[in-house]
């Protein structure tokens, strides 16, 4: 499904053309504006990727034939023909890859620089995201979130707050690789708890935080235990986790009437059962469309009555394997 309001679009990209266009969106923003370092041939051919990219789908947002903002999403069966996830080189998720059912990890989010004072860009991501939940069944969303710079302690409040506040429960809970870590990094420094949490102040910590966390935050998001440092990306990263039954109280007063309407549903490590109101949002397909709109007018806010939602048909997504 594509996502129009107005002028905008978000689906997945179609073609390796598209896909190229989402390449030198990530070099403009990682490797010129945040100092992600590059090889020569990114140089030469400025786009930014990895060996994660081959198998891995790009949720974009189109605004007059250029996209302006862009997700990187690898769900299970991606990662099994890749050998495993981008953020297994970091973290150690075996506790999520033990849930039954499908699970994907979201990377590489960015937005252009020229679109970043208006949110829209960013909630229309999220709004293809959710439809893309919904389609493939997702049960966990994971992935990690950057912060620019190879020094944690210059977002102590921050990455403290998220430690005292908002660790993912244990038996989902993603715990850094210590062995992956830079030989030049001193392990401590991978600590969360920078700051005694009498010294944590809320309001400190989220003018620390990226517009990115915060929107995971709103959104109901968990992080995992650890802080990876990756200087070759010039970055240091949280891990975030997503259930998606855990909905931002917000929507779920607006979707189901109150606040703690999905409270208790825990996900089933032992089957990954989805329990009945999870499968309101997991299955399009049997759901009145009115809830479905209900569910995108939430991640739309303002813009949600501008929103056009067209029906692609598999010939539209006609992209090779690269």
């Amino acid at each position: 499904m594509a996502i129009k309001v107005r002028d905008f679009e978000v689906r997945l990209t179609r073609n390796k053309e598209e896909r190229r266009m989402v390449r030198a969106l990530r070099y403009a923003v990682f490797c010129e504006e945040e100092g992600a370092g590059t090889t020569e041939e990114q140089r030469a051919l400025r786009e930014e990727y990895d060996a994660f990219d081959r198998f891995a789908d790009y949720m974009a947002v189109f605004h007059n034939g250029k996209i302006v903002g862009t997700y990187r999403i690898i769900d299970r069966n991606a990662a099994e023909k890749m050998g495993g996830f981008y953020t297994e080189s970091e973290y150690n998720i075996s506790k999520i890859k033990k849930v039954a059912g499908n699970i994907a990890e979201m990377s590489r989010a960015c937005v252009d620089i020229n679109y970043r004072e208006n949110a829209l860009v960013m909630r229309m991501l999220w709004a293809g995201l959710a439809e893309y939940v919904m389609r493939r069944k997702i049960v966990v969303l994971f992935g990690v979130a950057s912060f620019v710079g190879t020094k944690p302690a210059k977002s102590a409040q921050a990455i403290s707050y998220l430690y005292y506040n908002h660790l993912t429960p244990p038996h989902l809970r993603a715990t850094i690789a210590l062995e992956k870590l830079p030989e030049n990094i001193d392990p401590r420094m991978t600590k969360m708890n920078i700051l005694p949490e009498v010294f944590v102040d809320p309001d400190d910590a989220r003018k620390q935080m990226t517009p990115l966390i915060k929107g995971y935050l709103s959104l109901g998001a968990t992080f995992g235990k650890g802080v990876f440092i990756d200087n070759a990306f010039n970055s240091y990263d949280v891990f975030v986790t997503l259930q998606t039954k855990d909905i931002n109280a917000a929507y779920q007063k607006h979707y189901f009437g109150r606040e703690d309407a999905l409270e208790g549903m825990d996900v089933d490590i032992r089957d990954g059962a989805i329990k009945t109101l999870g499968k309101i949002v997991l299955s399009p397909v049997t759901v009145p469309i009115k809830l479905v709109r209900t569910f995108f007018d939430f991640m739309l806010r303002e813009d949600a009555a501008d929103a056009e939602f067209v029906e692609e048909s598999e010939k539209e997504n006609d992209e090779d394997a690269e």
